[in-house]
């Protein structure tokens, strides 16, 4: 049997006597696909470009499901599923759909159907990039369900019935070429790395590895070389690689840019607040997310900008094709394409944090719509999705560090665990990392700063960061982590109703809660508090209460800007604010700020304002502006890190 390749590449060099491996470019017409069958291979089928160039089969082949096959590097738990090279005589059938290519001899794969035959046979090939791969076998043979690809989306656990997760099913298997097991290649955007006017190129010595280090990140560089994330450089500029541990203990490769980092102007498109985002999912009863497969990796590097990411290896330069994790303006850039990408369909059903895309609906017809608009548009885009990563048609999911249910919002239990097995911090560096974990969960927490002042104080009063832990200290610790541990469900407003702002101000601080009362419940929208700075603190009473109020309205602003707002507060200063005609200097300009918002001021005592009193009288750190969003992630990410290390 002999045949022909048709490649744009150059054709394969086979080895020994094994004969070339036979390649379709596109599916035939005669070809029946089903999930599980029998191959008859009392035929042969010749390599062609298109179906007309095929000669004809006596009878239908049957061939598993569309597929791929991933290449796989096996865990040492696994089975390896051997291909062995003889010379017999044999007949062709195909396997599958992929675009990886396999290596010569007998290596480890992960499939999502197996051949259950006496032997199985690879024609040899070099490593190249072929449209389609061809199993060569010696006998009839059953497909038989194995381990499920990384591009088939796991659709058992979706809140759906029978008949919905079928018409689910049929939508995504109308986009093969969005569910793939490889990165697309976007046109949409590209990466450019602008240095300061002078700045010259750093370059660095490689890090020094242990030998299975060294061994990784040559596999590393191989697989990227291959899938043309990489080429070879001659670039000035030369950044060191660094082998991060990931959580199931296996090593990611990674380039250490700080010093280019350090070089670059830095790209000022915003990044979502989690916070927004999370708001925007009112009245969502069926939710989905979708992951982006090496999100980054879609992007194209400007060809101007690429030898800036030149990184150095045992092995000589390499610089990146794709747009690299790690680059500090790399976040911007995919936010900007996901918002050109989806640009009248965010914020309407759906949102964009990044590389993370959530979809929400109210009902489950209007929710395949939402899917199927939001699939078009990464099609067109040619990005492309990790089906393993993708959740659909939940009620109840994780997103962003938390989980979102019918009933409200509340912490990732998950990471409230990782609070939970928080070692005791020993240094300065850990204590911000438990605080950064627990702060991006504050929302939740109520007295939050009261809890935490023993922390805080070590931050603001310890400019030689020398590391002093006492009693206090543990008990807020401790505190801090059972009061997580049981985090009421946060609503999401309901913009149908009014808001109420309760607030408080005292000698050093802020505090305000953000509110909805309606149907005979009080639902916490949020919380809030901060100290105040030493010349705030020289304020007079009345002053100090009409602070927080304007600082209150400009915090919670995206909630209440338009809508009818009652504040409550222990000072009746704040009802003569709002109606004096005769204030003069900062009062005056004050007022005038909470001219925006339709307000009524509610005067509540002490006693029963005892939330917002308590928010105040320990407060968090001053802070005018909401911390960055990535700032948090990251805090939170090097929170999980330090105690998985531990």
């Amino acid at each position: 049997m002999s045949s022909t390749s048709h490649l744009s590449d150059p054709s394969p060099v086979c080895t020994g006597s094994s004969p070339p491996t036979q390649f379709l470019s596109t599916k035939p017409e005669n070809v029946s696909t089903q999930p599980s069958s029998t191959i008859p291979l009392n035929h042969a089928v010749s390599s062609a470009d298109a179906p007309s160039q095929m000669r004809p089969a006596p009878q239908t082949i049957i061939i598993p499901a569309p597929t791929t096959i991933p290449q796989y590097a096996g865990k040492p738990t696994e089975k390896p599923l051997q291909f062995l090279l003889r010379l017999q005589h044999y007949a062709s059938s195909m396997y599958g759909w992929t675009d990886t290519a396999l290596l010569q001899g007998i290596s480890n794969f992960l499939l999502d159907t197996a051949l259950d035959c006496p032997s199985q046979k690879l024609a040899t090939m070099d490593r190249c990039n072929h449209a389609q791969l061809g199993i060569l076998a010696q006998t009839s043979c059953t497909i038989t369900p194995q381990v499920k690809a990384d591009n088939v989306p796991d659709l058992t656990h979706t809140d759906l019935t029978s008949s919905q997760r079928h018409r689910l099913k049929q939508l995504i298997q109308r986009f093969p070429t969005v569910f793939t097991n490889r990165p697309g290649r976007t046109h949409v955007v590209r990466h450019q790395i602008q240095t300061h006017p002078g700045a010259k190129p750093t370059n660095s010595q490689p890090y020094r590895m242990a030998p299975l280090k060294q061994a990784h990140a040559s596999t590393a560089v191989d697989d990227m070389l291959h899938d043309d994330v990489i080429s070879s450089s001659s670039s000035p500029w030369a950044a060191p690689v660094v082998l991060a541990p990931k959580k199931d203990g296996t090593l990611r490769f990674c380039v250490d840019y700080r010093k280019l980092n350090a070089l670059t102007v830095k790209d000022a498109y915003p990044i979502p607040r989690v916070d927004d985002t999370l708001d925007s999912l009112q009245q969502a009863k069926f939710v989905s997310t979708l992951d982006l497969r090496s999100g980054y990796w879609q992007v194209e590097m400007d060809p101007e900008s690429r030898a800036k990411t030149a990184f150095v290896t045992p092995r000589g330069l390499f610089e990146f094709n794709v747009m690299p994790f790690g680059l500090c303006n790399a976040p911007a850039t995919f936010q900007r394409l996901m918002d050109i990408v989806l640009a009248g369909l965010k914020w309407q059903s759906c949102l964009v944090y990044i590389d993370d895309i959530i979809i929400f609906s109210p009902t489950f017809e209007q929710h395949l719509l939402d899917l199927e608009a939001v699939f078009l548009r990464l099609k067109e885009a040619n990005l492309t999705l990790k089906a393993s990563k993708c959740e659909f048609c939940r009620k109840e999911l994780k997103y962003l560090g938390h989980l979102i249910t019918p009933d409200g919002i509340k912490p990732d239990p998950s990471l409230v665990s990782a609070v939970q097995r928080f070692p005791p911090p020993q240094k300065i560096k850990d204590l911000q990392s438990f605080l950064g974990l627990t702060g991006y969960y504050r929302r939740f927490i109520k007295n939050y700063a009261k809890i935490a002042e023993p922390l805080l104080v070590q931050l603001r009063k310890n400019p030689s960061r020398s590391f002093f832990w006492d009693s206090a200290c543990q008990a807020a610790f401790c505190l801090l982590k059972d009061k997580l541990t049981h985090a009421p469900v946060m609503n999401v407003p309901n913009f149908c109703h009014p808001f109420i702002l309760e607030l408080d101000a005292c000698d050093y601080g802020l505090g305000a809660i953000l509110v909805q009362e309606y149907e005979q419940h009080k639902y916490v929208i949020a919380y809030a508090s901060r100290t105040l700075t030493p010349a705030e603190r020289k304020y007079g009473a009345t002053e100090k209460e009409a602070l927080a109020i304007v600082w209150a309205t400009k915090h919670f602003r995206p909630y209440i800007e338009g809508v009818h707002v009652t504040v409550r507060s222990d000072c009746k200063a704040l009802q003569w604010l709002k109606n004096s005609k005769d204030s003069t200097g900062r009062l005056a300009r004050w007022a005038l700020k909470l001219d925006a918002f339709d307000l009524t001021i509610e005067h509540r005592s002490g006693k029963t304002n005892e939330n917002a009193d308590a928010l105040s009288r320990y407060p968090v750190s001053h802070s005018p502006s909401q911390p960055d969003s990535q700032h948090q992630i990251n805090l939170l990410d090097s929170a999980v890190n330090l105690w998985e290390g531990c």
